[in-house]
């Protein structure tokens, strides 16, 4: 049965899924591993990270926690109140 706190975070969640990965491929490979495969290796690391890396890292967290806790939260909908706000 779908009822509208299901459904929004449904929504949550397929959002922040195509935006966590988007942020997971921009970010800059690190060397070693799979980035290897796809010529990251082959860039120098100037040091530390910039600003807008930093940024990005910031980002790639914070949605990260927003698709765990629309997880959670499906899963306790689904479980304790599958009839709550029912359409």
């Amino acid at each position: 049965m779908l009822t509208w706190p299901i459904l929004t975070l449904s929504i949550v969640l397929i959002l922040t899924s195509v935006v966590l990965a988007m942020f997971v491929l921009l970010h800059k490979g690190r060397g070693g591993g799979m980035s290897d495969l796809f010529g990251g290796g082959m860039s120098t690391s100037m040091g530390g990270s910039s600003a807008a890396e930093r940024t990005l890292d910031r980002l790639t967290v914070v949605i990260g926690l927003v698709w765990l806790a629309a997880i959670f939260g499906l899963l306790v909908l689904y479980r304790f109140f599958p009839d709550f706000g029912t359409l």
